[in-house]
């Protein structure tokens, strides 16, 4: 499927293109890809028009969601099948997403890219082969693309996220000149494509999977051993935990991490929100 190219519409510029109508303006100047750039939009009575198509005036758009046009009408982007995913804006600009109501991506205190681009650096990408777990809305890749790495393998399991993926302007496109053939997104399980990787075929890893409770295969010990086949002797690895239940349970997520990583044959720090690790055996379990 292409990528979306029409105009992703908030509340908060729903409401301004209502207030410049309502002052007479005959055009608009403000974002409609939810903050990358500026554009023009013109205006009359009937609707607006933006990159030479036209559209009605926007009604009854609700907080918490972004909206793209379907061809009919603003829809929002999120889709449920037996869990709701959603498209959600954040003041930063960069949304993030949430699967029922939970989201998946900082935001509270950073915007979703920056905080990506911190924890990629950790990694150094410039130059390397870097697998990305789960591919998400492409923020890590998106930011090694931006440093100069060699090939991103990213690995997403959730077909709705893949199509929002394809309609957020934030996520990278692998077709793009941009790119430049660095980048292959697959849809797949990462747990069974790792096992058909060749050992030592990566110089960095970056595993940002959901939750504990939501996706614990990906924090399993066995997991952890693939990981390590497939890294080279001295690569990297960033691994998103958070600290889930730390408040409720006294369960300290990121040492049990940790601990597991070092098992599989990996040097390991407390970094960021997450554990930070390099592939330090030559022989790792399997």
């Amino acid at each position: 499927m292409s990528r979306y190219t029409g105009p992703m519409l908030t509340r908060a510029l729903a409401e301004a293109l209502h207030t410049a109508r309502a002052c007479g303006a005959t055009q608009l100047v403000d974002s409609f890809d939810l903050g990358r750039t500026r554009s023009e939009a013109v205006l009359d009575a009937e609707g607006w028009q933006w990159c030479g198509t036209r559209y009605p005036w926007p009604e009854d758009l609700k907080d918490r969601t972004v909206y793209f046009w379907d061809g009919a009408a603003f829809a929002p982007l999120q889709r449920y099948a037996g869990s709701l995913i959603k498209l959600v804006p954040t003041e930063w600009g960069t949304p993030t997403f949430e699967i029922d109501g939970i989201k998946m991506l900082v935001s509270a205190q950073i915007a979703p890219m920056d905080d990506a681009k911190r924890k990629v650096a950790l990694v150094q990408p410039r130059g390397k082969r870097i697998l990305d777990t789960c591919g998400g809305l492409g923020y890590f890749a998106a930011c090694c693309l931006a440093e100069g790495a060699a090939h991103i393998h990213s690995v997403e399991k959730n077909r709705d996220v893949l199509w929002l993926r394809r309609h957020n302007p934030w996520s990278p496109d692998p077709d793009s000149a941009e790119a430049g053939g660095r980048l292959h997104l697959m849809h797949g399980d990462v747990t069974e494509v790792i096992r058909t990787l060749p050992d030592q075929c990566f110089d960095a890893v970056l595993h940002d999977p959901p939750r504990f409770g939501i996706a614990g295969e990906l924090y399993a010990q066995s997991f952890y051993d693939q990981l390590a086949r497939v890294l080279r002797p001295g690569g990297r690895l960033f691994h998103y935990t958070g600290a889930p239940n730390r408040k409720t349970s006294g369960r300290d997520v990121p040492a049990e991490v940790a601990r597991r990583l070092a098992k599989s044959g990996f040097a390991t720090e407390l970094a960021l929100d997450g554990v930070y690790a390099t592939r330090s055996k030559e022989t790792a379990r399997r």
